[in-house]
This record gives structure tokens, sequence and C-alpha cells, in this order.
């Protein structure tokens, strides 16, 4: 077993490898998958000297604690957290060397729901059609983390930045989605399209990296018909029987039956990543 390696101390709630993922797989029915807030994920690896595309540790609402066999440099993004270093409080959003067996443990985020742990040389667990990213709903790349797990690393490309830290958006407190209308929008009434773009939803408990789930009115149908499976992209705003809108994130589904009221503008998804259960949305239909 090499010794550029992390052990998995406390694997959380849920903890996953990712990168940007494997898109141009969709008509082979795969997600893109990948970080789902991609710039925290990109700024990690940036401040340990990683490409921007090295894998990551993407932790969810409660953090982990993993132990280095050898020297590294680590950081961690996206959503605020305590981090300890053999537990001595260290910076967050800035490089921090981890001594080899010491005990590196990310906390519970203080706000917002997923951070990001970069460390030099990146994971390096075997690619799968390309990506090292795990995805939770067509099972590919690594499993999700368990304790006394073993990842290895791959080796440092370069220097760390050197910034005491580095500036990045907080948590959503609103969560403000730009959408496009369509291509199923004539599926639905006017006033539901009307109440989508005017009412506030909250953000539910039930949301995951496949989908963020809203709590709100219902919208109603029109067309009330089956429809045909159809190609989904990221951001799209599917609307299933109960009528409460899902937008899809990065493990969504390749194809759908249900219609798509709307599409969220590809900006606007990172801060999705970090809203928490509760948080209103508001959608704000633009023109392309």
């Amino acid at each position: 077993m090499t010794d550029h390696a992390l052990s998995v101390v406390r694997a959380g709630a849920l903890t996953t490898v990712q990168d940007l993922g494997r898109p141009g797989h969709a008509h082979l029915g795969v997600p893109r998958s990948g970080a789902l807030d991609p710039p925290a994920a990109g700024l990690a690896n940036r401040l340990v000297g990683n490409p921007v595309d090295a894998a990551v540790l993407e932790t969810t609402l409660d953090g982990c604690t993993v132990r280095p066999r050898s020297t590294v440099t680590v950081a961690a993004t996206g959503a605020p957290c305590r981090v300890t270093v053999d537990g001595r409080p260290v910076a967050w959003g800035a490089p921090v060397r981890v001594p080899a067996g010491a005990l590196l443990d990310v906390g519970p985020a203080t706000a917002g729901v997923r951070t990001y742990v970069a460390v030099s040389g990146g994971v390096a667990v075997e690619p799968v059609l390309g990506s090292r990213s795990t995805d939770l709903l067509s099972g590919l790349g690594p499993s999700p983390l368990t304790d006394g797990a073993v990842l290895p690393l791959g080796r440092p490309a370069g220097p760390h930045a050197r910034v005491d830290v580095a500036p990045q958006p907080a948590p959503p407190t609103e969560l403000v989605l730009r959408v496009t209308l369509g291509p199923r929008a004539d599926w639905f009434s006017p006033e539901a399209v009307r109440v989508l773009t005017s009412r506030v939803y909250r953000v539910s408990p039930a949301s995951n990296r496949i989908g963020l789930r809203t709590e709100g009115p219902a919208l109603d149908r029109v067309i009330t018909r089956e429809l045909p499976s159809e190609g989904m992209v990221l951001g799209a705003v599917q609307v299933p029987p109960d009528g409460h809108p899902l937008v899809f994130l990065a493990d969504h589904p390749t194809t759908g039956g249900y219609p798509v009221i709307a599409v969220v503008r590809t900006p606007d998804l990172p801060a999705a990543a970090q809203a928490r259960p509760g948080t209103p949305i508001r959608f704000l239909a633009v023109r392309r």
C-alpha cells in the first residue's frame, strides 16, 4: 500500500469523491455528475496547487475526518466549517499543511451544505469514463466514503497558493434561480407559470445530488396525458405528479417522462448546491 494516501477516520453523513464530472455520455444514459458547486471545488484545487479538474472530497452537512499517510497541503472551501489538525484550529478557505499521521477534521457546516476538501496531488481513485466522480444515480465511480477506507493520492503538481484566505460567496439566505421557460411550459396553465415565477418556494429536506426538491404551491397542468421520455439537461425544472418543481442537479437522469416547465441558468446552480432545507427560492423568468 502506498504511503501517499488518505485514511478515512470519519466518513460523515455523505462524503463522495468528485471532479468536474463525465460530460458527453448522455446518449449512453450516463449523467454528467461531478461537484455540485464547481467554483468551490475549483478554488480548493487552486489553493493547494492542483489542476482545476483534480478530484476532491465533497462533504454533506457534517464534514469528515481523514488522516494522511504523508505530509500534504489541504484546503476546505464551499460551506464554511471549523477545520482542525490534531485538534488545533486552522484556516478554512486557505492552504494548510497537514503532517503525515495528523488528524484532519472538517467539521459540520455552519452555513450552506457542501464543503470541498482538496489535497495536494488530488484524490487518485481509478477513473471511470474519464472521471473520478461518484455518481449516486448510476453507481459509476467510487462508492461514498466509509470509515476505514483508504484513498490513494496523486503527486503534487505545483506549489500551493500564497494567500491568507480566499474570498468566496456566502451560502444563500434566499436562492434566486433565473429560468428560461420551456420546453413544456405550454403543458401548464398561464396561472401555473405565473405562480412559478412570482411565488416563494422553499428547499425541501428531500433534496439530494440528483435534484433540488421544493415545497410550495403546486403547479396545475392543462395537458394531462402521458409524456414519452425526453432528454434531460442540468438545471431542468421538472414537475412530477405532485406539482412541486424539481431542479435537476449533477446526478440527474438523462431522460424523464414528466414535463419540464423551465430550465435554470447554469451559473445559478452552484448556489443551489449550498441552499439548506427551508431556504426560500424564487424562480425569475428571463429571456434567452
